[in-house]
């Protein structure tokens, strides 16, 4: 994204409303796998889209990081959906969701091998060679580590994009929940990540639970995230930061306040003002 969006939101149905009335909103995610590459967009998007506000499809169930190869159905849906939505870029996850013919239901982690790597270089490839925009990448939250890990957070999401040439989605929340997690320092993290190859940003809430943070998307998100947006924007300043909500969705006032909160945090405009 070569320009500057600022602060936008995830669209999801059930907040259409709210979004279409931010009168400073110039950029939106939607889920790729809710849009469908034929017929109708869903109600409120393709309002946005003519309005100029920049949809970037996010995907969720191609499993980049499988051992098996990507589905091609499902990798020409995101380029369908890219295309409909006049996106500059896609996005989706380095993770795995299937294996075996069986869905996990879930975004799972993958150990961070050499093995790992060249599965997920290979299906980035098959992707990549059937988008007409470019790729952007997403490391996950994960919950534990594999013991059989060979390289460190860090290289092993340097190597696959280096490798591959894809960006960075790079999610705040998830760098804090990881870190809170292992017990390590989210700034030494970032420090270590190529922030040159940042696209845009997630920002989201989390909740503790039975002494492990869980990166719900359904929470407001928490001060130690914004105030690591705001190290973030000191130390490369992205085009783009993202709420993420997902559930438990809060009165518009709230919503508005949490845009808000991140905007400032990251010396964006608000996305609230005209």
């Amino acid at each position: 994204m070569a320009e500057t969006y600022g602060v936008g939101i995830g669209w999801r149905p059930e907040i259409a409303g709210f979004v279409a009335g931010l009168p400073g909103l110039r950029f939106a995610e939607v889920v790729a796998e809710s849009v469908h590459a034929h017929g109708e967009l869903p109600p409120g998007l393709g309002d946005l889209i003519e309005r100029g506000v920049t949809v970037v499809p996010h995907g969720v169930r191609l499993s980049l990081g499988g051992a098996e190869p990507v589905d091609p159905q499902r990798v020409r849906h995101l380029a369908e959906v890219a295309e409909r939505v006049r996106a500059p870029l896609v996005s989706e996850h380095i993770a795995f969701v299937r294996a075996g013919g069986v869905e996990a239901g879930h975004l799972l982690p993958l150990p961070r091998s050499r093995e790992a790597v060249d599965a997920v270089v290979a299906n980035v490839r098959r992707t990549q060679a059937e988008l007409a925009v470019p790729l952007a990448l997403e490391p996950i939250a994960a919950l534990f580590d594999w013991p059989d890990d060979e390289l460190s957070e860090a290289d092993f999401l340097t190597e696959i994009l280096d490798r591959t040439g894809a960006g960075l989605l790079l999610d705040v929340a998830n760098v804090y929940a990881n870190a809170r997690n292992r017990g390590t320092d989210p700034l030494e993290l970032l420090d270590e990540l190529p922030l040159d190859r940042v696209a845009y940003v997630h920002v989201a809430g989390g909740a503790e639970h039975d002494g492990l943070y869980h990166d719900t998307h359904s929470h407001a998100t928490p001060q130690p995230v914004l105030d690591l947006v705001g190290e973030l924007c000191r130390r490369h300043r992205p085009p783009a930061l993202m709420l993420e909500r997902d559930g438990d969705y809060p009165p518009a006032a709230e919503l508005r306040a949490e845009l808000d909160a991140i905007a400032h945090a990251a010396g964006y405009p608000e996305v609230t003002a005209a």
